[in-house]
């Protein structure tokens, strides 16, 4: 394989490459953006599910599954709601010949198809709070060129949905949504922000949203997720009151929290190099790859070492994958750098005899391990990638940033600018314009750098009231 393009100069020609290259998802099924998961990628999709399940059960959310139509009579309830979809929307009109006599939506999301029922299983105080997730795909007509897990028409989508008693219990539930989707991206090793969108990006139908978004490329984001505080704008067209402990009948306040299959276009994106793909050990598919080298009069058989090797790894818990194929060592070394393997153990003929493996993580680290020891010192090179991953990551990010002093420095910007914004629609959309991006709010974490006190506004120059708002080409 020729040498990948460069990964900031030509982010998404090196993405496409680095996707088809690994064998992550097969992109020639005959719908556009309807792409087929291949056993490598199902994998890492499992294992990122996998993550998101056990820190959002953490916090007390229980797994639900909705049918994936929805009346167009539910759909229609959420004015806001439907303008913001119906775009994107796909119909299901007939059932076989015969038309239906109400239309079904092929869900884009699924607030108007829970929220029928939970005005059914909400009645009293007792029953809150209801905190509940589903992961199922979701559709939308998608008119901009599709890219394999960032822009798709049939998405695999975690969702949760809560209601809560009041307003402030809905307030806590985003911080605990964020603060589960820290432990998440801890164990991807991904850094990001969380951005208050602004009023004119929200999601449609909420009080509030906020975004985590990465840098990618030069000068560009990608929102991997999403958090919304809804008040009762969804409660009240669906009518989800409950009964509070003085007897007086109130609406629910709700939240939803939303991830898809993009974070794992994220995870490539952060971590691939110019050698392809790189994954953490918490979604690779397979942690460690097993090489064994064929030696002639070995007093140790390489093949039988690494296969006994790999029994060891697998009762251990490993995900591990034994390449004992025909190709050239080098040709396999090359393959599953590619594939972003995190560790791999070539086994020759001084290595069976010395009861050794010679061990190569995927950012080079290169060191002897011994059998003897295999179980932990495995585990121990494992968690010695995952934290250089993280720091080099961290590096990454923080580089990615940078202050505009002016609406003039904003025109062919390279990096993430730090704008200072008085909060204005009109003066976000001058950002906007100057940059020939998107103004994308405000940080809801702390900055990767010292940037000092913010003002004034680029905008219109006010002093008082500005703070730091982010702006970038989002991908």
């Amino acid at each position: 394989m020729a040498d990948l393009p460069d990964k900031r100069t030509a982010f998404m020609d090196w993405y496409l490459e680095v996707v088809e290259a690994s064998e992550l998802t097969d992109k020639r099924y005959p719908v556009k953006g309807l792409n087929v998961w291949t056993p490598y990628g199902l994998r890492a999709r499992r294992n990122l599910d996998a993550v998101m399940v056990r820190e959002i059960e953490a916090t007390g959310s229980r797994a639900v599954e909705f049918p994936a139509l929805i009346p167009a009579t539910e759909f229609a309830k959420e004015k806001e709601h439907i303008k913001g979809f119906d775009a994107q929307v796909y119909w299901v009109t007939k059932g076989g010949t015969s038309d239906l006599d109400v239309p079904l939506v092929l869900r884009p999301t699924s607030e108007t198809a829970m929220y029928p029922v939970f005005a059914l299983w909400v009645r009293s105080h007792r029953d809150l709070p209801l905190n509940v997730y589903q992961i199922v795909n979701t559709f939308r007509y998608e008119t901009k060129t599709t890219r394999p897990f960032l822009r798709v028409r049939e998405i695999h989508f975690f969702e949760e949905h809560t209601c809560q008693a009041d307003e402030a219990a809905a307030t806590e539930r985003v911080a605990s949504n964020r603060e589960a989707f820290r432990r998440m991206a801890d164990a991807f090793g991904l850094p990001y922000l969380a951005v208050r969108r602004p009023e004119w990006d929200k999601f449609p139908g909420a009080f509030y949203s906020i975004a985590l978004d990465i840098p990618v490329g030069e000068g560009r984001t990608l929102q991997i997720g999403s958090i919304h505080h809804y008040r009762e704008n969804f409660a009240r067209p669906y009518g989800i009151r409950y009964e509070a402990a003085d007897g007086s009948q109130r609406f629910v306040h709700q939240t939803t929290f939303g991830l898809s299959e993009r974070l794992l276009g994220a995870i490539l994106a952060v971590h691939g190099d110019s050698k392809g793909a790189v994954f953490p050990t918490a979604i690779a598919p397979h942690e460690v790859v097993i090489v064994p080298i064929p030696a002639a009069a070995a007093s140790a058989s390489p093949a039988e070492v690494a296969a006994d090797v790999a029994d060891r790894l697998r009762r251990h818990g490993v995900r591990v994958h034994l390449d004992d194929g025909e190709e050239r060592p080098g040709a396999k070394y090359y393959r599953w750098e590619l594939a972003g393997v995190p560790l791999r153990l070539e086994i020759g003929r001084r290595e069976a005899e010395g009861r050794t493996a010679t061990a190569v993580d995927r950012l080079g680290a290169k060191g002897p391990i011994a059998l003897d020891r295999l179980e932990s010192e495995v585990a121990e090179r494992l968690a010695a990638f995952d934290r250089a991953l993280r720091s080099r990551a961290d590096e990454a990010f923080r580089s990615a940033f940078s202050v505009a002093r002016s609406l003039a420095e904003l025109a062919g910007s390279t990096t993430v600018r730090l704008v200072a914004w008085c909060g204005s629609e009109a003066c976000g959309r001058a950002v906007e314009s100057a940059l020939d991006g998107a103004l994308l709010g405000t940080p809801e974490d702390p900055l990767p750098f010292e940037a000092g006190t913010a003002g004034p506004c680029l905008g219109c120059g006010a002093r008082e009231s500005v703070r730091w708002a982010l702006a970038a080409r989002p991908l």
